[in-house]
């Protein structure tokens, strides 16, 4: 089993104003050759933008990109017309495939917006680009791994242009869960969203990120209450 550790602390930072950006991953103007992505997860950006702000409209190709909203709304629009807000408890997915443009901003006058979004290369390319996004319910992540995303249509998830699956959990104090990889050649990417927990030998604070390759199964064990991000992704095209 090995490890990748990602401390918040040790995360890119761009601060713009009207946004404050951290990057697990190299990104825009942070690089670091040790952190081009983690397999085919290229960006995790946790991005907190001002109110009434906002990415105006701007071009995507052959990306899987997955917006997920901490707190505020996030107001969405788009080349194939979809006009949207997404607020937390929400998860929003866009397969760019053959190019769309698209914008975002805080959808509030008064309150910041503070989102997560992954990026993910595709398994095939040139798609008909297509949006979706979805509402789950908090307790349905309770003490339990909730999909949010899975490579193939369900009633649960949404659905993704390569073989990986977003989960997120919410644990309560002590409580421990057991993540088993969901394909062999996948690693898994964990993301402490906030709590304290311990994953293998190593503890994990709000925002830390770890990467985790050559195992099947792996515990993660809460040390308060606690929300983890889980990315199970292949390594290798």
């Amino acid at each position: 089993m090995n490890f990748i550790l990602h401390r918040s602390d040790t995360r890119g930072h761009a601060d713009h104003g009207w946004l404050v950006s951290r990057h697990s991953f190299s990104f825009a103007d942070y690089y670091n050759p040790e952190r081009m992505g983690f397999g085919l997860l290229r960006v995790l950006n946790d991005d907190i933008v001002e109110p009434a702000r906002g990415f105006g409209t701007h071009p995507h190709r052959n990306m899987e990109i997955i917006s997920i909203p901490l707190s505020g709304t996030l107001r969405h629009e788009d080349s194939m017309g979809h006009q949207q807000t997404i607020s937390p408890g929400e998860v929003q997915i866009m397969s760019a495939g053959s190019g769309i443009t698209h914008a975002e901003y805080n959808h509030s006058d008064h309150d910041p917006v503070n989102f997560l979004q992954l990026w993910i290369e595709p398994r095939e390319q040139n798609i008909t680009p297509r949006y979706a996004q979805q509402r789950f319910h908090p307790d349905t992540q309770k003490n339990r791994f909730l999909s949010l995303i899975a490579p193939r249509p369900s009633a649960e998830s949404l659905l993704i242009n390569q073989d990986a699956w977003i989960s997120l959990a919410s644990l309560e104090n002590n409580a421990t869960l057991s993540y088993s990889l969901q394909q062999q050649g996948n690693g898994l990417y964990c993301f402490l969203i906030s709590g304290q927990v311990k994953l293998g030998s190593e503890v994990l604070h709000p925002r830390d990120g770890i990467g985790i390759t050559g195992f099947s199964e792996i515990t993660i064990t809460a040390q308060n209450s606690a929300t983890v991000l889980c990315i199970d992704v292949p390594m290798n095209h």
